[in-house]
């Protein structure tokens, strides 16, 4: 039997796409071998990059200009510090230290607004469900319908104790205190089940948010009753005891509610 060998042209064919495999093979193992450890930089390596430029070491801006920008780079992340300005100034240990705890306590700051942010969107998750809990619709259910919804309602609420959020304000034992019956009103306001008697009392609380404030001076800002509406006097009373923080929580709370509610008696 004949056996055809292999053209001239077939034979180089081979031989170029061999070496094309191998030169590619060989192109990968140098790339690889050319990164080393400490180009694997992950984010949060990144977020004391900064510090490099506290070491004993460093110069004025002649000898930082290369690396005064090193790890910042317009990054948002909490843990980046934009020092630069420190930078282009002669050495000064105690203006660098300042100027980049300056930077970090803004950021501080904006860590905490997210957080409570995050706490406001969980409060209203809770308050979600208390409200699907007192809906009238769930008293038209079977007893069996009834029950499925209420161990959904729990395998969410499981759910969402999982995410344990805590920025802590400043308190005595009086505004905490205060804090705690203005939060039981609240709830019991939610699980009275009818949306008409339940948006009376929400306006009554919020008319009592808005007729008695204090401004960021400690001084009390108060809005005529007949301006403000009809006002629980109790709900006031607890509300003053309260943190000014506290107070705007507790009515961006009610006044999300009261849009709710608002729905909730149209739809009747």
């Amino acid at each position: 039997m004949e056996v055809d060998a292999p053209t001239a042209q077939e034979t180089s064919d081979t031989h170029l796409q061999t070496r094309n495999h191998h030169h590619h093979d060989s192109a990968q193992r140098q790339q690889l071998q050319q990164i080393s450890p400490s180009d694997y930089h992950s984010e949060a390596s990144m977020n004391f990059d900064y510090l490099q430029d506290l070491r004993a070491g460093a110069m004025a801006s002649t000898s930082t200009a290369g690396s005064g920008g090193g790890g910042n780079g317009g990054n948002s992340s909490y843990g980046l510090v934009d020092d630069s300005r420190a930078l282009d100034r002669p050495f000064n240990a105690s203006e660098r230290f300042v100027t980049i705890l300056d930077n970090l306590d803004a950021r501080v700051e904006k860590l905490r607004k997210d957080a409570l942010n995050l706490q406001e969107k969980k409060d209203y998750l809770l308050m979600s469900m208390d409200l699907i809990k007192s809906n009238e619709m769930m008293q038209n259910m079977s007893e069996a319908e009834r029950e499925e919804i209420i161990l959904y309602i729990q395998r969410v609420s499981s759910r969402l104790g999982t995410v344990e959020l805590n920025v802590r304000t400043v308190r005595d034992n009086s505004q905490e205190d205060s804090l705690s019956q203005i939060n039981a009103l609240i709830d019991n306001m939610i699980k009275m089940g009818d949306p008409v008697i339940g948006r009376q009392r929400c306006q009554l609380y919020l008319n009592a948010c808005c007729s008695s404030s204090m401004d960021p001076s400690g001084h009390m800002d108060t809005v005529p009753e007949a301006d403000a509406g009809p006002i629980d006097k109790k709900f006031e009373s607890v509300l003053l005891g309260c943190t000014l923080d506290d107070q705007k929580n507790i009515k961006k709370r009610l006044q999300a509610l009261m849009g709710y509610l608002n729905k909730q008696t149209v739809s009747h």
